[in-house]
C-alpha cells in the first residue's frame, strides 16, 4: 500500500492598523494573484513557527514576533499542486516591507477591502475578521 501525506505549509496574518498584508506571487500556481505571505515547511529542517518566521522575511522583509498560531486549513482541494494542510499563524511584525523571494509585491491592503486572493485565502481572512469581531 503506498501512502501519501499531505505538505506542511504555513500562512501569516500580519495585521496593521485595519490593514493586512499581502503578497502578490511571483510564481504559480495563482502567478499574479494576491495571497497571505506563506510557504511550505522546510522537512526535516525547521518548525512550523520557524517556517512562519522565515517566509515572511523571505516574502516581505519583514520579521515576525509575538506568533499565534490561529488555524489550520485543510481542505484537499486548496491548492492544486496536491493536498497541503496550512498552519494560519497572526504574528506582529516589524521592518522594512520589501517584495522578496517569490512574491512579486508586498503590502498592506484594508483589511475589509481586499483583491480577490489565491487559494482559499478569502476564508481565512473572513475567519479572521470574525474571530477579531468576538463571533
Amino acid at each position: 500500500m503506498e501512502y501519501k501525506n499531505p505538505g506542511a505549509t504555513v500562512d501569516l496574518i500580519v495585521e496593521r492598523r485595519e490593514r493586512i498584508l499581502l503578497v502578490k506571487r511571483k510564481e504559480g500556481p495563482f502567478r499574479d494573484s494576491w495571497a497571505l505571505p506563506g510557504g511550505f515547511l522546510e522537512y526535516g529542517k525547521e518548525t512550523l513557527e520557524q517556517a512562519a518566521i522565515r517566509e515572511l522575511n523571505e516574502e516581505t522583509g519583514l520579521i515576525a514576533q509575538h506568533l499565534k498560531l490561529f488555524g489550520v486549513y485543510s481542505a484537499p482541494n486548496r491548492d492544486p499542486r496536491g493536498h497541503t494542510i496550512s498552519h494560519v499563524y497572526i504574528a506582529a511584525s516589524y521592518g522594512e516591507l520589501k517584495a522578496g523571494d517569490d512574491a512579486k509585491e508586498a503590502k498592506f491592503y484594508p483589511l475589509y477591502d481586499v483583491p480577490e486572493l489565491a487559494f482559499d485565502h478569502e476564508k481565512i481572512i473572513k475567519d479572521y475578521i470574525k474571530y477579531k469581531n468576538g463571533k
